[in-house]
């Protein structure tokens, strides 16, 4: 029984140790394909002391931690005038055709996606984002959040089991036939949360993080932001990676206009129908993360539904009653047209547990 109850106890010291002068600073470094990870390194990962030192040593040493990968579009875009930007947790996005359809469907001009594999069993052990493109032409830019030293969850393992990742990347992507200028890679915690694993599998190297870029045809500047926050964690910690993301932007985007969409996993907010005003007008009184959005000159009343984004998914959870976890939060353009799309492939079926947020803007 100590065993089991190691990773616990190990997790509740990383949530709670790791200084925030120890976060690095904005990754500006692009490379046309980040490196798989050496395995050897990883089975040494696999075998170290889960504590924050070992796994700080480990994130030092992978170098797709210190770059993101960028593909700049066939044949740009010109400015449409009006932008649809839409934001998608997409699961691990194994379910590519259908995702391509619903962003063809709703018009969107960028996507910000989170929970995007690249060489994870789990998905096809394929570069899901390029697999997503096709023959489309679009540009990404796509940033590690973990390289995964197990085959995924629970029943992810279970499913998996015998076979191997061959790369075992976890993060975020920006997909879009716009030109992007200066993109970078904000980590937003480094804690090692992840470093001692949930449940006996998970183990993973790597924080919580956002990508931003530039849109180049703009008028002026405009920022595309896609993050995904700590799910395990709290309402403090969350507004604490808000927090290193506003200062970041506030490095090389001072008040310049921008969106940040994704999934902000804000479970503290309320989910009783006869409530669902304040997840518009007052969601700062539980996530106080908002407050400093607003502060930041960012708002939200405009470029969202009252209405919850999870959903039940492809494995049958989660179940009702749902939450208002994903976001679409706007600085210096006017929002319109704010939707929540089914995630339903042709036949009707679910490719993800959260919905897709998108809205329309102008400069």
């Amino acid at each position: 029984m100590a065993g089991a109850a190691r990773p616990y106890l190990a997790r509740e010291f990383f949530l709670t140790s790791a200084p925030p002068t120890s976060m690095r600073p904005p990754i500006k470094h692009a490379l046309d394909e980040l490196p798989a990870p050496d395995d050897a390194l990883l089975a040494e990962a696999r075998r170290a002391e889960p504590n924050p030192t070992e796994h700080r040593r480990f994130l030092e040493r992978i170098a797709a931690l210190h770059a993101l990968e960028r593909r700049p579009p066939a044949q740009p875009l010109d400015w449409p005038g009006r932008l649809r930007v839409a934001a998608f947790n997409a699961e691990r996005l194994k379910y590519r055709p259908a995702t391509r359809a619903l962003l063809d469907r709703i018009g969107a001009h960028a996507a910000l996606l989170s929970e995007v594999d690249v060489g994870m069993a789990r998905s096809g052990n394929v570069h899901t984002i390029r697999d997503l493109i096709g023959e489309t032409g679009d540009g990404y830019l796509y940033g590690v959040e973990f390289v995964e030293l197990d085959l995924g969850g629970v029943s992810e393992t279970r499913l998996h089991a015998g076979e191997r990742n061959a790369c075992g990347f976890h993060g975020n992507a920006v997909v879009t036939r716009l030109a992007l200028e200066e993109p970078c890679l904000i980590p937003l915690e480094e804690s090692g949360f992840w470093f001692p694993g949930r449940k006996g599998t998970q183990r993973r190297i790597g924080g919580r993080m956002a990508l931003a870029a530039r849109v180049a045809a703009a008028p002026r500047p405009l920022w595309l932001v896609s993050t995904h926050l700590e799910s395990k964690t709290d309402e403090a910690d969350r507004q604490r990676q808000v927090q290193a993301l506003l200062r970041a932007l506030d490095g090389f985007a001072p008040n310049d206009a921008c969106i940040i969409g994704g999934d902000f996993n804000t479970k503290a907010l309320p989910r009783g129908e006869d409530e669902r005003h304040l997840l518009i007008d007052a969601p700062e009184r539980f996530e106080p993360l908002f407050g400093d959005l607003r502060a930041a000159g960012f708002s939200w009343a405009e470029s969202n539904l009252a209405r919850p984004t999870q959903r039940t998914g492809p494995a049958n959870k989660p179940r009702p009653p749902f939450g208002k976890l994903d976001w679409l939060v706007v600085r210096g353009v006017t929002a319109e047209n704010p939707q929540v799309v089914p995630v339903l492939d042709g036949s009707g079926k679910p490719i993800s547990d959260h919905e897709m947020v998108a809205v329309d803007l102008v400069l």
